[in-house]
């Protein structure tokens, strides 16, 4: 993808609200938009989740550390126009405004779930495309071992981060590989519309089988690396949040039992479901950690 100057068009103008109304409208746009296979793990996803609930408990602490604090806060944030800084161990540096990485990624529906290191667990119908496809059109490098991610940190418009609720901005990585995996999404969308600026819009990482806090909101930078990029959880209170974040219902977190899980939208006293290895993905991810001791590289 070579570098361009930024677009006339709006990324909403690439992907309009009218497309995503409804599952007929993606098949009817076909020409406008490849439309990719739903990804499914091993395990079923199970019952989508209320979109309410999706939209309504969120965690997004430059909004406030309530989960109902982006929902109330976040129709603040300014998401369009929106670019992101891609930096580092890559052959084809600089800022792509949206518009233009949307024209050249196939778009497709993804029913992933997402697993939360509180406990508590959604279904979500999300838009988006693979990761990958962005990292090859602007060429890793050799050196290149991991991916660092950035969040947007804009206190006039981010209660939380004009109140420095945590060392913002908010920053995530992961490896090489798993980037690379297919499963592993740029998200645009969810329940067939835009993502809501709660849920992170208009550009966030989804890693399905990692615990939430990896999957980055409202991103703004992407840097190729050769060393492991700090994250602002692991850096924070780095017995409790691991650099690898793999949902494994073996391993504890400090202050809370990771066997079981409170499905939201189902109800307080619904029974809380098995947790399950690599959050039901393990067909498709557990190749990524032979030989390593999950219980160190947590």
């Amino acid at each position: 993808m070579p570098r361009r100057s930024p677009s006339d068009l709006r990324w909403s103008d690439v992907t309009p609200k009218s497309l995503f109304l409804s599952r007929r409208h993606f098949i009817g746009a076909a020409g406008a938009l490849a439309f990719a296979s739903t990804a499914r793990a091993a395990e079923p996803p199970g019952d989508l989740t209320p979109r309410e609930a999706i939209t309504t408990y969120n965690n997004f602490y430059e909004f406030g550390f309530d989960k109902s604090d982006p929902s109330k806060y976040a129709g603040s944030m300014t998401i369009d126009p929106w670019s992101v800084e891609i930096a580092g161990l890559v052959d084809r540096p600089g800022r792509y405004d949206l518009a233009d990485v949307l024209k050249d990624q196939p778009i497709g529906e993804h029913i992933y779930r997402l697993r939360c290191v509180e406990g508590w667990s959604m279904v979500i119908p999300w838009l988006g495309f693979p990761l990958a496809g962005l990292l090859n059109r602007v060429g890793p490098q050799s050196g290149a071992t991991f991916v660092a991610f950035e969040t947007l940190a804009r206190p006039e418009e981010m209660p939380g981060v004009k109140r420095r609720l945590l060392d913002f901005p908010y920053v995530e990585g992961l490896r090489l590989d798993e980037a690379m995996n297919p499963l592993t999404l740029l998200a645009t969308g969810l329940y067939g519309d835009p993502l809501e600026k709660q849920n992170g819009a208009p550009l966030r990482l989804v890693v399905p089988w990692k615990y939430g806090f990896k999957s980055i909101k409202s991103v703004v930078k992407i840097t190729l690396t050769s060393g492991q990029p700090p994250t602002t959880w692991q850096r924070l209170q780095p017995s409790e949040y691991g650099f690898y974040a793999n949902v494994n219902p073996g391993v504890d977190h400090p202050r809370w039992s990771q066997a079981s899980e409170r499905r939201i939208g189902e109800g307080f006293f619904a029974p809380r479901r098995d947790t399950l290895m690599f959050n039901g993905y393990a067909g498709e991810v557990a190749g990524l950690y032979t030989g390593m001791d999950l219980a160190v590289n947590y």
